[in-house]
């Protein structure tokens, strides 16, 4: 018998929006002591099921059907019979740790409110400690008496997975827990998510748009599309044998894990256009009363970009890869080393002598809304940088709304604000702002990291479209093995701020020298599945 059974789920969006459901004739089940994965992209419907079931729909949306859980409908419920159930039988990990944690309580007291708001805090700090340790968090103790922004993401996650299993209830939804972080801290969070729920015969309810996160851990699978359930089945027969189209098309999006890759050609570099040596970036923590510790974020790095290539720069977070992006388009100052651009030394350089370079050298950053200003039209944000070069404004918008249609998106758009696009095409606007300049190389700093694989998909052909059309030369940073294994030429492997390995992709994948290479390599997600549509190594 199901331990949870959703029963023609719809859910009304309200007057105005694009489409009249967010969910439509939803049917799934979770069965107790196991993993069911909710996939498709956003605005599928898959977050809206989840906020559904726990009976946090906004109030300008009203659902209907049955969601049958224990015997009684959840959407016949009051809401303190609602109440009374959350966290006590159905727990839930939100999708982003950073804004479900109260940033002015201590993490301590948020996994402790779980249980006085059910009145099972005994043992007072001893339970709070034993639930941080059943996570696997360090020092329970200590990090009970830290604040969110003390920890890292993946800590917070973990934070979060304890308050969800603080009271162990019988189901467990996870909205897209690992999206945007590193490998080895989302295989690591996988691991613990099955670990707990065989452990304690927990049914999940798992929502992802990653296929490699269904490989590894799912047991049935459920693909939604625009609200509505287009398949389902075991996880096997859907990985394998994906019968709607839907389906086959965010299958074939999975870029290759890097040993099914085929054999990349050779580069098509030739002499070196971007050259680093020696550069050292250190940051200092703490004041002269509680003390000051160094931490070496950038530690003697040293690689060679040669002109049309593409080089990966890949590590964990905090291994030091975007302050290295940085340095070179002297966002931040390096104390030591040499920043080598067509043979001229910019780090020495001050902002004024910089200014002509930075023509030449531009960048696409990591979260596209936050580095968009959110006040200014697209087109405005896009002729900026011409503007602010000399180009004639008239010019320069003129410039921007080809560049739009560059990036595949409608000139018209340029009067719009950021907030009237989707992330992926927010990423597009960030793409042509960087091109706007006429660059001859662009630092991609993880532009695909918590896309929709489709969309993540669509960005990268575009990056290859333009880097073939326009000659650009590229360092991608990204953690992400799968989209390295795709599209870059040469890899460097960094690890707290040291290359430790770098060398053609291929050699690098294929027989890894270094032991954290070959720790990334080994926490790829489902890096056993080959998608189907891919020939099997």
């Amino acid at each position: 018998m199901s331990l949870l059974e959703i029963e023609r789920l719809t859910v009304d969006l309200p007057p105005g929006a694009d489409r009249p459901h967010a969910v439509e004739e939803a049917s799934l089940s979770v069965e107790a002591g196991k993993i069911l994965c909710v996939v498709g992209e956003s605005g599928s419907g898959k977050s809206v099921t989840a906020a559904a079931v726990m009976g946090l729909l906004p109030q300008a949306m009203r659902a209907s059907g049955r969601i049958g859980f224990e015997g009684r409908d959840l959407l016949r419920l009051d809401q303190r019979a609602m109440r009374d159930l959350r966290g006590r039988r159905i727990g839930m990990i939100f999708q982003e740790p950073m804004s479900a944690l109260n940033p002015l309580m201590r993490v301590g007291d948020q996994v402790a409110e779980v249980l006085d708001v059910h009145g099972r805090r005994s043992n007072g700090p001893a339970r709070v400690q034993e639930l941080l340790a059943a996570v696997n968090l360090p020092e329970p103790a200590r990090l009970a008496r830290a604040w969110p922004h003390h920890l890292s993401g993946g800590q917070r996650q973990r934070v979060m997975i304890a308050m969800a299993l603080a009271l162990e209830p019988a189901l467990l939804i996870a909205d897209e827990p690992t999206t945007a972080l590193d490998v080895t801290t989302q295989m690591q969070i996988l691991r613990l998510v099955r670990e707990l729920q065989a452990r304690r015969g927990m049914g999940v309810l798992f929502i992802t748009h990653d296929f490699g996160v269904v490989a590894e851990i799912a047991d049935q699978v459920a693909v939604m599309q625009h609200g509505r359930v287009v398949e389902a089945g075991p996880a096997r027969a859907v990985l394998d044998r994906p019968q709607h189209a839907y389906t086959r098309a965010l299958v074939a999006a999975v870029p290759h894990a890097p040993e099914h890759q085929a054999e990349r050609q050779a580069a098509r570099a030739g002499e070196a256009i971007l050259a680093l040596r020696n550069v050292r970036k250190t940051y200092y923590r703490g004041t002269v009363f509680t003390g000051r510790s160094a931490v070496r974020a950038v530690d003697g790095a040293t690689i060679e970009i040669g002109r049309g290539e593409t080089l990966g720069l890949v590590g964990e977070s905090g291994s030091g890869k975007s302050t290295l992006a940085r340095c070179v388009v002297n966002l931040v100052h390096p104390e030591s080393g040499e920043i080598r651009y067509r043979g001229a030394d910019l780090r020495p350089l001050s902002r004024s002598a910089w200014k002509p370079f930075r023509r030449r050298i531009q960048m696409i950053f990591q979260d596209p809304y936050s580095s968009l200003n959110p006040r200014r039209r697209v087109a405005d944000i896009i002729a900026e940088g011409p503007v602010a070069h000399g180009v004639p404004r008239a010019d320069a918008l003129a410039k921007a709304a080809e560049l739009l249609r560059l990036v595949q998106l409608d000139p018209r758009a340029g009067d719009r604000f950021p907030h009237e696009f989707s992330g992926g095409q927010r990423q597009r606007v960030g793409i042509a702002r960087a091109l706007a300049m006429d660059p001859e190389v662009l630092i991609a700093d993880e532009p695909v990291s918590a896309l929709d694989v489709s969309v993540q998909a669509q960005v990268l052909a575009l990056l290859a479209e333009l880097q073939a059309r326009l000659g650009l030369t590229m360092l991608f940073i990204t953690h992400d093995l799968r989209v390295a294994a795709q599209v870059c030429d040469r890899v460097a492997v960094m690890q707290q701020g040291v290359i430790v390995e770098q060398g053609p992709t291929p050699q690098v994948f294929a027989a890894p020298q270094h032991a954290y290479t070959r720790t990334l390599l080994d926490s790829i997600p489902g890096r056993s599945w080959v998608p189907p549509d891919f020939p099997r190594a």
